[in-house]
């Protein structure tokens, strides 16, 4: 049975796109079949940070209104043959997406993969609540700052009460934090939250730290999932979230202050 999981925020603009098509890049790479779902409609983004917006032909819209076949919509992607892309519609309306038609999606993907990654739009609109519905993990992504803090919070509420396990009585979603674009250099200057200041308002357990790095824009703009990029601190930070998310023990990276430790060691203030 496939594990669904949702990558969402309360918050636009915090990396969850980046963050799904990472994790889904990730999970193929390590050998499990994978695809991921942009539930963003009107708007469509993933297609553009996966590299393959000019395949598109058919989208999740036309096969829940019985307009093309699920495997007429699926893109395999260009990089991982194990891994497939399922587009949003940038010309329909959000409620087009329908709870029996994404569940009928579900169902037939669950049947050739094992990891579903549903990449959520912000808010708590018909696409948000459809893409973590179903949810088995939910990968709750946030900056650290205090508005978008407190939208993850929220999105905690959500998630605990308007889930299908939780309208069930199942096991509640496995809640993970991802906190993107942090620097500990700003955290010391007062400019962000750190890491302890969110971790204590949202009690989460962290999944990874994403680090500021240009090459999350560098890599978006080639349309390649940054995890692709090894060199980079944002692609390991990534490839260490998807072997903890499987069960190795990796240790936190990118939460220190390097050049405050780089003074101290070199007899600076």
């Amino acid at each position: 049975m496939a594990r669904i999981i949702v990558v969402t925020s309360g918050k636009g603009g915090v990396g969850k796109t980046t963050t799904s098509a990472a994790i889904s890049m990730g999970l193929a790479k390590k050998g499990h079949k994978t695809v991921v779902i942009d539930f963003d409609v009107g708007l469509r983004n993933l297609d553009l940070i996966m590299g393959c917006e000019r395949r598109v032909v058919y989208d999740i819209i036309n096969v829940i209104n019985g307009e093309a076949a699920l495997n007429q919509a699926l893109i395999r992607d260009k990089n991982c043959n194990l891994l497939s892309i399922l587009p949003a519609s940038q010309t329909r309306n959000k409620d087009a997406l329908t709870q029996d038609g994404v569940e009928k999606i579900l169902e037939e993907l669950s049947k050739e993969f094992k990891y579903i990654v549903c990449d959520s739009p912000a808010g708590i609109e018909t696409g948000a609540h459809l893409a973590m519905y179903f949810a088995d993990d939910a990968f709750v992504v946030t900056n650290p700052e205090v508005s978008s803090v407190r939208d993850s919070d929220r999105m905690l509420g959500i998630l605990a009460s308007k889930s299908r396990r939780a309208e069930r009585g199942e096991e509640p979603i496995k809640e993970y934090l991802l906190l993107s674009r942090y620097s500990p250099e700003r955290v010391k200057s007062g400019e962000m939250l750190s890491l302890n200041d969110v971790q204590e308002i949202l009690s989460l357990h962290l999944l990874g730290v994403i680090p500021e790095s240009k090459s999350v824009l560098t890599s978006s703009n080639a349309g390649t999932p940054v995890i692709l990029d090894e060199k980079s601190d944002a692609g390991q930070a990534y490839a260490d979230i998807v072997a903890r998310y499987l069960g190795e023990n990796k240790p936190q990276r990118f939460i220190e202050d390097k050049t405050g430790f780089f003074r101290k060691l070199f007899g600076g203030r």
